[in-house]
């Protein structure tokens, strides 16, 4: 996309200057989409298994659909639709808030496992597929955090969002400081959204195939 048709929302000078970054590594970005669309399907259809059992699992713990479908703004600040596992129960973004900690009453069972090892975030291959997401990038936002950025934090939009990022890595237990006490919201704008941001921007400059790996790495060894 040119830089004159962005939303106008997201230009400025910083978001100019990766603009012009990443248009000069365009060779490396599509390296990157080649390898997300290789690397999805090879781990759908291994893990195909796995996906049926988990359907079985969050469909008989609870009343509900299998997946939840979540708005998020993505690439050029365009929303679309997230895929997890449900790990809450139905409807649970119209009884409480939009952000989840470790002892929200509404996590199921199941979900509760499911989130520990991060298996929710499984079906968001769907995505990569789809071109809506890519394995490693930012971190995707519900459009009322994107709406408090700070005009260095638009750059974030020129990506395709990820199902991973060295930013999920460093805040694995972001829920920690979210019930340090005070308004969680306002707790998760203006103590965690900052160096979350300051990550994503690093990962931005130094983008490539080999990065993305060496990522994807650090998150299963996060994770385990």
């Amino acid at each position: 996309m040119e830089y004159s048709e962005l939303p106008e929302s997201m230009k400025n000078e910083f978001t100019l200057r990766y603009w012009k970054m990443l248009r000069a590594r365009r060779g490396a970005l599509a390296a990157k989409r080649v390898f997300d669309v290789a690397a999805s399907a090879v781990m759908l259809l291994v893990l195909s298994p796995l996906f049926l059992l988990l359907a079985a699992a969050v469909k008989l713990d609870s009343p509900g659909p299998v997946f939840y479908r979540q708005t998020r703004v993505g690439q050029y600040g365009r929303d679309f639709k997230i895929y997890k596992f449900r790990t809450m129960v139905q409807n649970a973004d119209r009884v409480g808030p939009a952000l989840t900690m470790g002892n929200d009453p509404r996590i199921t069972r199941v979900g509760r496992i499911l989130r520990k090892c991060r298996m929710d975030e499984f079906s968001q291959l769907f995505n990569v597929l789809n071109g809506s997401m890519s394995l490693v990038g930012p971190r995707p936002e519900v459009r009322r955090y994107v709406e408090a950025y700070k005009p260095e934090y638009m750059p974030t939009l020129l990506l395709r969002p990820g199902v991973t990022a060295p930013a999920s890595i460093a805040f694995k237990d972001e829920d920690k400081i979210l019930k340090s006490g005070g308004d969680p919201d306002k707790i998760y704008i203006e103590r965690i959204l900052p160096p979350k941001m300051e990550l994503n921007l690093r990962y931005m400059q130094h983008i490539s195939v080999l990065k993305d790996i060496e990522v994807m790495f650090h998150t299963v060894a996060a994770v385990l």
